[in-house]
């Protein structure tokens, strides 16, 4: 492994939501070699099964090792991360860190009643991998899918009065489950990378006293120290915050769309989005 100066990370998403990890990445390691993967034309991940997952995100992950010699892999993607990361980590020779176990431990350090709420798509809830990663860390968690989040976000409608009814529709919904099984929880997890986008919304509209967590921002926090652990001697602060970051995008499928949406999620310009086929 290099430097965290010059670290090479791939990114890998099953779309362009795991912009949003990148982001954060590259506040944390402004000095890495990034190069993020959407797989754009096998979208989305989640009407699939296992095994085809499975082998949609091993093919990725061998594309950003093999042809773009990453050291260390990023699954921004949460049906990924749920339901193919042995298969990832089996198929590269490199480091492998999804996004679930960093939401789930950041949780477990913010909360002091050990419980713990998760928002996430449909297809992250069915996997149940939240709960399993809060339930190995001795919290209580529950899980609630939310649908109508991401087109809300891909719409553009972040800071929208329907988007903050909508959200404060299902937190209503899930305190009031949770109440229902005796629990008093003081955290939620943002278990999709489109909800870092809203944040603000959700921090608005939780009930006082439970903290807002994006796993976006958790599982950046883990690859910088992970890296950091790996290099003592190195060093990617702020004293490298003025260089500019080196970022190449690739997708599967509709560039100019990941151009254009992509830049929302990423909080600037994606750059010349390359069209890379990783085959059926």
């Amino acid at each position: 492994m290099q430097s965290i100066m010059n670290a090479s990370i791939g990114v890998f998403d099953s779309g362009f939501g795991g912009l949003t990890v990148l982001r954060a990445l590259l506040h944390r390691l402004p000095s890495a070699r990034f190069t993020f993967l959407g797989d754009t034309a096998r979208l989305p991940y989640g009407s699939k099964s296992r095994r085809t997952i499975a082998r949609y995100a091993a093919e990725s992950a061998q594309f950003l090792v093999q042809k773009q010699q990453a050291q260390f892999l990023v699954i921004a993607c949460n049906t990924a991360s749920a339901l193919a990361l042995d298969a990832i980590q089996a198929a590269v020779p490199v480091p492998v860190l999804g996004v679930i176990e960093p939401g789930a431990a950041s949780a477990h350090a913010a909360s002091k009643t050990g419980d713990v709420l998760v928002i996430a798509t449909d297809a992250t809830v069915q996997s149940h991998a939240y709960a399993a990663a809060c339930n190995a860390l001795g919290l209580r968690a529950l899980e609630k899918a939310c649908p109508l989040l991401v087109p809300l976000v891909e719409e553009g409608w972040t800071s929208h009065s329907v988007t903050a009814e909508v959200i404060r529709i299902y937190l209503a919904e899930l305190m009031e489950e949770a109440h229902s099984k005796g629990m008093t929880p003081d955290t939620l997890v943002l278990g999709c990378t489109h909800y870092p986008l809203l944040r603000p919304l959700f921090e608005s509209a939780v009930p006082a006293g439970i903290s807002v967590i994006d796993s976006a921002e958790a599982t950046a926090e883990t690859v910088a120290r992970l890296l950091q652990k790996q290099n003592p001697e190195s060093c990617g602060g702020e004293e490298n915050a003025t260089l500019a970051p080196q970022v190449h995008c690739f997708a599967t499928d509709s560039v100019e769309k990941f151009e254009r949406l992509g830049s929302r999620f990423l909080g600037c310009s994606t750059g010349n989005v390359e069209l890379v086929d990783l085959g059926g």
